[in-house]
């Protein structure tokens, strides 16, 4: 099994698993979520490879991180994450790529990311929920933050966080590569 199989297995398992804990009906999270009901079939048959932002959107619906619906073991008190379990959620034929280091539930979801940007690219996010903040953390180039229709440039070695409930993005319009580390957390179901 190739690990996109693993990881299209794990997410079917545990997309079930959380929308039946919460008591949600396939009808009930595809609107939660804004995703169609055919879809949401498609994920828990293991029959799609959902883009990230649909996995995404399902997760916040569910109040779950990524990484919970990718990984369906309980996890002990201190989780290590070798570099070779970190997942690359996605890639560019350029050299971008965003990879999840790791994840936990306290109290909602909390991811650690690390994002490449290559010159010229960038990946624009929907809004979040209500209550989600990202914290990022440029360590080369310079990064292009979009926040609710606001630019803000952060060169190496500059931090910001911002409520991610509003459309944003990250963008490289520079000529050197973009490195940034980046935390986000949603807030627990309500």
């Amino acid at each position: 099994m190739t690990d996109l199989d693993h990881l299209t297995q794990s997410l079917a398992r545990n997309l079930r698993r959380w929308r039946q804990e919460r008591g949600f009906t396939l009808d009930a999270l595809a609107a939660r979520a804004g995703v169609s009901r055919g879809m949401l079939i498609q994920i828990e048959q293991a029959r799609t490879n959902p883009s990230v932002g649909t996995v995404v959107k399902v997760g916040d619906a569910l109040g779950v991180s990524i990484t919970t619906l990718l990984d369906f073991d309980r996890e002990p008190q201190v989780r290590v994450v070798p570099p070779d379990q970190a997942v690359r959620l996605w890639s560019t034929d350029a050299g971008s790529h965003s990879t999840l280091l790791a994840g936990a539930e306290a109290p909602g979801p909390l991811e650690l990311w690390h994002w490449r940007l290559m010159p010229g690219e960038g990946s624009a996010s929907d809004p979040h929920p209500q209550g989600t903040t990202e914290l990022v953390h440029v360590t080369a180039g310079e990064l292009t933050l979009t926040a609710d229709g606001e630019d803000y440039l952060l060169p190496a070695g500059t931090s910001a966080s911002f409520e991610s409930h509003v459309p944003h993005g990250y963008r490289n319009d520079g000529t050197q590569p973009v490195e940034m580390t980046m935390a986000v957390a949603v807030p627990p179901p309500r």
